[in-house]
Protein backbone atom coordinates (compact mmCIF):
# COMPACT_ATOMS: atom_id res chain seq x y z
CA UNK A 1 0.00 0.00 0.00
CA UNK A 2 2.47 2.69 0.97
CA UNK A 3 4.03 1.96 -2.74
CA UNK A 4 0.57 2.19 -4.07
CA UNK A 5 0.42 5.55 -2.34
CA UNK A 6 3.46 6.87 -3.90
CA UNK A 7 2.87 5.89 -7.13
CA UNK A 8 -0.89 7.54 -6.74
CA UNK A 9 0.94 10.96 -5.33
CA UNK A 10 3.49 10.72 -8.49
CA UNK A 11 0.37 10.64 -10.91
CA UNK A 12 -1.59 12.84 -8.74
CA UNK A 13 1.25 15.96 -9.44
CA UNK A 14 1.31 15.16 -13.34
CA UNK A 15 -2.68 15.37 -13.10
CA UNK A 16 -2.63 18.98 -11.66
CA UNK A 17 0.41 20.03 -13.76
CA UNK A 18 -1.67 18.48 -17.04
CA UNK A 19 -4.68 20.87 -15.40
CA UNK A 20 -2.49 23.67 -14.80
CA UNK A 21 -1.30 23.77 -18.53
CA UNK A 22 -4.77 23.58 -19.40
CA UNK A 23 -5.36 26.17 -17.49
CA UNK A 24 -2.61 27.78 -18.93
CA UNK A 25 -3.74 27.57 -22.84
CA UNK A 26 -7.10 28.96 -21.80
CA UNK A 27 -5.84 31.98 -19.66
CA UNK A 28 -3.49 32.92 -22.17
CA UNK A 29 -5.47 31.94 -25.75
CA UNK A 30 -9.13 31.53 -24.28
CA UNK A 31 -10.45 34.94 -26.26
CA UNK A 32 -13.68 33.27 -27.06
CA UNK A 33 -14.10 31.58 -24.08
CA UNK A 34 -16.34 32.26 -21.02
CA UNK A 35 -13.16 34.35 -20.04
CA UNK A 36 -13.05 36.36 -22.78
CA UNK A 37 -16.91 36.81 -22.92
CA UNK A 38 -16.63 38.19 -19.43
CA UNK A 39 -14.36 40.24 -19.63
CA UNK A 40 -15.65 42.30 -23.04
CA UNK A 41 -18.99 42.19 -21.88
CA UNK A 42 -19.42 45.73 -19.77
CA UNK A 43 -17.24 47.53 -23.40
CA UNK A 44 -20.53 45.60 -25.48
CA UNK A 45 -22.89 47.19 -23.32
CA UNK A 46 -21.91 50.22 -23.71
CA UNK A 47 -21.62 50.24 -27.76
CA UNK A 48 -24.98 52.24 -27.99
CA UNK A 49 -23.97 54.66 -25.74
CA UNK A 50 -20.78 56.09 -27.86
CA UNK A 51 -18.22 53.83 -26.03
CA UNK A 52 -15.63 52.01 -28.57
CA UNK A 53 -16.57 48.93 -30.26
CA UNK A 54 -14.17 45.78 -28.85
CA UNK A 55 -11.13 44.91 -31.21
CA UNK A 56 -12.24 41.93 -33.34
CA UNK A 57 -10.09 39.44 -32.11
CA UNK A 58 -12.67 39.64 -29.01
CA UNK A 59 -15.53 38.85 -30.18
CA UNK A 60 -18.23 36.83 -28.51
CA UNK A 61 -18.76 33.71 -30.04
CA UNK A 62 -22.74 32.68 -30.81
CA UNK A 63 -24.22 30.37 -27.96
CA UNK A 64 -23.20 26.80 -27.63
CA UNK A 65 -20.07 27.18 -29.92
CA UNK A 66 -17.79 27.09 -27.70
CA UNK A 67 -13.92 27.98 -28.80
CA UNK A 68 -10.74 26.06 -28.51
CA UNK A 69 -10.00 28.22 -25.20
CA UNK A 70 -13.48 27.25 -23.36
CA UNK A 71 -12.62 23.61 -24.51
CA UNK A 72 -9.25 23.90 -23.00
CA UNK A 73 -10.73 24.90 -19.93
CA UNK A 74 -13.03 22.36 -19.78
CA UNK A 75 -10.71 19.86 -20.33
CA UNK A 76 -8.48 21.73 -17.41
CA UNK A 77 -11.34 21.01 -14.76
CA UNK A 78 -11.84 17.48 -15.52
CA UNK A 79 -7.95 16.87 -15.35
CA UNK A 80 -8.58 18.88 -12.08
CA UNK A 81 -10.91 16.45 -10.91
CA UNK A 82 -8.81 13.64 -11.85
CA UNK A 83 -6.20 14.89 -9.61
CA UNK A 84 -8.59 15.65 -6.85
CA UNK A 85 -9.09 11.54 -6.96
CA UNK A 86 -5.60 10.56 -7.11
CA UNK A 87 -4.81 13.40 -4.82
CA UNK A 88 -7.57 11.20 -1.95
CA UNK A 89 -6.08 7.58 -3.14
CA UNK A 90 -2.68 8.71 -2.06
CA UNK A 91 -3.49 9.82 1.51
CA UNK A 92 -6.29 6.22 1.65
CA UNK A 93 -3.64 4.13 0.95
CA UNK A 94 -0.94 6.03 2.84
CA UNK A 95 -3.26 5.82 5.85
CA UNK A 96 -3.86 1.89 5.72
CA UNK A 97 -0.23 1.68 5.27
CA UNK A 98 0.64 3.36 7.86
CA UNK A 99 -2.77 2.01 9.99
CA UNK A 100 -3.83 5.24 11.16
CA UNK A 101 -4.61 8.75 10.01
CA UNK A 102 -2.28 10.23 7.35
CA UNK A 103 -0.67 13.35 9.16
CA UNK A 104 2.04 12.12 10.86
CA UNK A 105 4.98 13.85 9.66
CA UNK A 106 5.29 16.95 7.79
CA UNK A 107 5.08 14.97 4.68
CA UNK A 108 1.73 13.75 5.31
CA UNK A 109 0.50 16.76 6.42
CA UNK A 110 1.57 18.62 2.86
CA UNK A 111 -0.37 15.74 1.12
CA UNK A 112 -3.30 16.40 3.44
CA UNK A 113 -3.86 20.29 3.66
CA UNK A 114 -3.17 20.29 -0.02
CA UNK A 115 -5.91 18.05 -0.18
CA UNK A 116 -8.35 20.11 1.67
CA UNK A 117 -7.16 23.27 -0.99
CA UNK A 118 -7.83 21.28 -3.92
CA UNK A 119 -11.30 20.18 -2.66
CA UNK A 120 -12.09 23.84 -1.43
CA UNK A 121 -10.99 25.31 -4.90
CA UNK A 122 -13.25 22.40 -6.42
CA UNK A 123 -16.40 23.37 -4.46
CA UNK A 124 -15.59 27.40 -5.34
CA UNK A 125 -15.77 26.24 -8.98
CA UNK A 126 -18.89 24.33 -8.71
CA UNK A 127 -20.60 27.13 -6.99
CA UNK A 128 -18.51 30.32 -9.39
CA UNK A 129 -18.05 28.48 -12.28
CA UNK A 130 -16.41 32.40 -14.17
CA UNK A 131 -13.77 31.59 -11.33
CA UNK A 132 -11.98 28.98 -13.45
CA UNK A 133 -9.32 31.30 -14.37
CA UNK A 134 -8.06 30.95 -10.60
CA UNK A 135 -7.52 27.26 -11.31
CA UNK A 136 -4.23 27.73 -13.46
CA UNK A 137 -2.65 29.88 -10.11
CA UNK A 138 -3.80 27.11 -7.31
CA UNK A 139 -3.26 24.23 -9.50
CA UNK A 140 0.51 25.88 -9.49
CA UNK A 141 0.40 26.23 -5.75
CA UNK A 142 -0.26 22.63 -5.74
CA UNK A 143 2.34 21.02 -8.15
CA UNK A 144 4.65 23.25 -5.80
CA UNK A 145 3.76 22.16 -2.47
CA UNK A 146 3.11 18.67 -3.51
CA UNK A 147 6.99 18.55 -5.20
CA UNK A 148 8.31 20.06 -2.13
CA UNK A 149 7.31 17.49 -0.12
CA UNK A 150 8.15 14.82 -2.40
CA UNK A 151 11.73 16.16 -2.63
CA UNK A 152 12.43 17.24 0.55
CA UNK A 153 9.98 16.32 3.22
CA UNK A 154 9.63 12.54 2.14
CA UNK A 155 9.32 10.52 4.87
CA UNK A 156 8.67 6.23 4.90
CA UNK A 157 5.51 4.94 5.96
CA UNK A 158 5.45 4.27 9.81
CA UNK A 159 4.10 4.24 13.11
CA UNK A 160 3.05 7.30 15.57
CA UNK A 161 6.08 8.44 17.88
CA UNK A 162 4.91 8.23 21.33
CA UNK A 163 3.88 11.89 21.52
CA UNK A 164 1.08 11.84 19.39
CA UNK A 165 -0.20 8.89 20.78
CA UNK A 166 -3.65 10.72 21.82
CA UNK A 167 -7.02 11.86 20.91
CA UNK A 168 -5.82 15.10 20.37
CA UNK A 169 -4.18 14.21 17.57
CA UNK A 170 -7.04 13.68 15.29
CA UNK A 171 -8.92 17.06 17.14
CA UNK A 172 -5.94 19.27 16.75
CA UNK A 173 -4.12 18.09 13.50
CA UNK A 174 -7.13 18.09 11.41
CA UNK A 175 -8.51 21.54 12.49
CA UNK A 176 -5.24 22.70 11.45
CA UNK A 177 -5.12 20.68 8.25
CA UNK A 178 -8.12 21.98 7.48
CA UNK A 179 -8.17 25.48 8.33
CA UNK A 180 -4.56 25.77 6.39
CA UNK A 181 -5.92 24.70 3.26
CA UNK A 182 -8.78 27.27 2.72
CA UNK A 183 -5.51 29.29 3.69
CA UNK A 184 -3.48 28.24 0.71
CA UNK A 185 -6.55 28.84 -1.52
CA UNK A 186 -7.49 31.89 -0.35
CA UNK A 187 -4.43 33.39 -1.39
CA UNK A 188 -4.71 32.65 -4.67
CA UNK A 189 -7.98 35.34 -5.04
CA UNK A 190 -6.14 37.48 -2.80
CA UNK A 191 -3.15 37.62 -5.11
CA UNK A 192 -5.34 38.02 -8.08
CA UNK A 193 -6.88 40.65 -6.54
CA UNK A 194 -4.13 42.91 -6.04
CA UNK A 195 -3.01 42.13 -9.32
CA UNK A 196 -6.46 42.55 -11.03
CA UNK A 197 -7.09 45.84 -8.87
CA UNK A 198 -3.51 47.48 -9.79
CA UNK A 199 -3.97 46.80 -13.64
CA UNK A 200 -7.62 48.70 -13.22
CA UNK A 201 -5.47 51.40 -11.91
CA UNK A 202 -3.43 51.60 -14.63
CA UNK A 203 -0.37 49.85 -13.71
CA UNK A 204 1.26 47.84 -17.03
CA UNK A 205 3.98 46.17 -15.13
CA UNK A 206 4.23 42.39 -14.34
CA UNK A 207 2.74 41.14 -12.62
CA UNK A 208 -0.11 43.68 -13.02
CA UNK A 209 -0.11 42.79 -16.99
CA UNK A 210 -1.77 39.51 -15.65
CA UNK A 211 -4.85 41.07 -14.87
CA UNK A 212 -5.49 41.86 -18.78
CA UNK A 213 -6.94 38.49 -18.72
CA UNK A 214 -8.93 38.40 -15.25
CA UNK A 215 -12.56 38.30 -16.30
CA UNK A 216 -14.06 38.76 -12.34
CA UNK A 217 -13.88 41.81 -11.16
CA UNK A 218 -11.45 43.02 -8.43
CA UNK A 219 -14.33 43.61 -6.46
CA UNK A 220 -15.16 39.67 -6.25
CA UNK A 221 -12.15 38.80 -6.07
CA UNK A 222 -11.58 40.63 -2.57
CA UNK A 223 -14.86 39.16 -1.42
CA UNK A 224 -14.04 35.94 -1.67
CA UNK A 225 -10.34 36.28 -0.49
CA UNK A 226 -12.73 37.65 3.14
CA UNK A 227 -15.21 34.60 2.56
CA UNK A 228 -12.30 32.01 2.69
CA UNK A 229 -10.32 33.38 5.37
CA UNK A 230 -13.31 34.18 7.23
CA UNK A 231 -13.94 30.81 7.53
CA UNK A 232 -10.54 29.74 8.00
CA UNK A 233 -9.92 32.03 11.08
CA UNK A 234 -11.74 30.24 14.01
CA UNK A 235 -11.02 26.69 12.98
CA UNK A 236 -7.66 27.70 12.82
CA UNK A 237 -8.42 29.54 16.44
CA UNK A 238 -9.61 26.64 17.79
CA UNK A 239 -6.45 24.30 16.39
CA UNK A 240 -3.99 26.60 17.69
CA UNK A 241 -4.63 28.14 20.44
CA UNK A 242 -7.40 25.51 22.60
CA UNK A 243 -6.82 22.73 20.97
CA UNK A 244 -3.13 22.80 20.80
CA UNK A 245 -2.75 23.92 24.28
CA UNK A 246 -4.81 21.42 25.64
CA UNK A 247 -3.11 18.74 23.99
CA UNK A 248 0.52 20.09 25.54
CA UNK A 249 -0.72 20.10 29.01
CA UNK A 250 -1.78 16.42 28.97
CA UNK A 251 1.15 15.47 26.99
CA UNK A 252 3.95 17.90 28.55
CA UNK A 253 2.60 19.43 31.47
CA UNK A 254 1.96 22.69 30.46
CA UNK A 255 0.16 24.55 28.10
CA UNK A 256 2.55 26.87 26.28
CA UNK A 257 5.96 26.69 26.18
CA UNK A 258 7.40 28.86 23.62
CA UNK A 259 7.81 25.95 21.48
CA UNK A 260 9.04 27.20 18.16
CA UNK A 261 6.09 26.26 15.92
CA UNK A 262 4.17 27.40 19.14
CA UNK A 263 5.71 30.47 18.39
CA UNK A 264 4.55 30.95 14.69
CA UNK A 265 1.50 29.24 14.87
CA UNK A 266 0.75 32.61 17.55
CA UNK A 267 1.80 35.15 14.92
CA UNK A 268 0.35 33.50 12.39
CA UNK A 269 -3.22 34.16 14.16
CA UNK A 270 -2.10 37.46 15.25
CA UNK A 271 -1.82 38.49 11.49
CA UNK A 272 -4.46 36.39 10.21
CA UNK A 273 -6.65 38.65 12.88
CA UNK A 274 -5.01 41.41 12.02
CA UNK A 275 -6.35 41.22 8.15
CA UNK A 276 -9.87 40.58 9.41
CA UNK A 277 -10.41 43.59 11.79
CA UNK A 278 -8.25 45.70 8.66
CA UNK A 279 -10.93 44.03 6.92
CA UNK A 280 -13.48 45.38 9.22
CA UNK A 281 -12.17 48.90 9.36
CA UNK A 282 -13.36 51.30 7.11
CA UNK A 283 -10.44 53.56 6.92
CA UNK A 284 -8.25 50.52 5.72
CA UNK A 285 -7.78 50.29 1.56
CA UNK A 286 -8.84 46.75 0.94
CA UNK A 287 -5.18 46.51 -0.83
CA UNK A 288 -3.39 47.03 2.75
CA UNK A 289 -5.66 44.50 4.24
CA UNK A 290 -5.34 41.61 1.52
CA UNK A 291 -1.68 42.13 1.62
CA UNK A 292 -1.99 41.58 5.30
CA UNK A 293 -3.60 38.11 4.54
CA UNK A 294 -0.55 37.38 1.96
CA UNK A 295 1.85 37.80 4.98
CA UNK A 296 -0.17 35.72 6.91
CA UNK A 297 0.16 33.24 4.41
CA UNK A 298 3.47 33.28 4.34
CA UNK A 299 3.90 33.80 8.34
CA UNK A 300 2.30 29.88 7.50
CA UNK A 301 4.81 28.65 5.10
CA UNK A 302 7.75 29.74 7.67
CA UNK A 303 5.80 27.51 10.01
CA UNK A 304 5.70 24.68 7.96
CA UNK A 305 9.06 24.74 6.20
CA UNK A 306 11.21 26.78 8.17
CA UNK A 307 10.33 25.97 11.61
CA UNK A 308 10.35 22.00 10.29
CA UNK A 309 13.35 21.85 8.91
CA UNK A 310 15.82 24.81 10.84
CA UNK A 311 14.62 24.69 14.65
CA UNK A 312 14.70 22.03 16.94
CA UNK A 313 11.65 21.91 19.48
CA UNK A 314 9.05 19.57 21.37
CA UNK A 315 7.15 19.66 17.49
CA UNK A 316 10.53 18.13 15.99
CA UNK A 317 8.80 14.92 15.30
CA UNK A 318 7.10 17.11 12.44
CA UNK A 319 9.75 15.48 10.09
CA UNK A 320 9.68 12.00 11.56
CA UNK A 321 8.37 8.62 10.64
Amino acid sequence: MANVSDQLMALAVLAYLAAMICYAGEYAFGRRSRIGKAAVRPARQLVGSGAPVPPDDDVIEQPGKPGRGELVGRVAVVLNVIALALHLGTLVTRGIAADRMPWGNMYEYILSATFVGSAVFMGVLLRRPALRHLGLFSSLALVVLLGAAALIAYTPVGPLVPALHSYWFIVHVATIIVSSGIFLIGAVPAAMFLVKNGYDQGKRSFPYTLGKRVPTSATALERLTFRLHAFAFPLFTFGALIAGPLWAEASWGRYWGWDPKEVWAFISWIVYAAYLHARATPSVKRTVATWIALLGFVTMLMNLFGVNLFFEGLHSYANAG
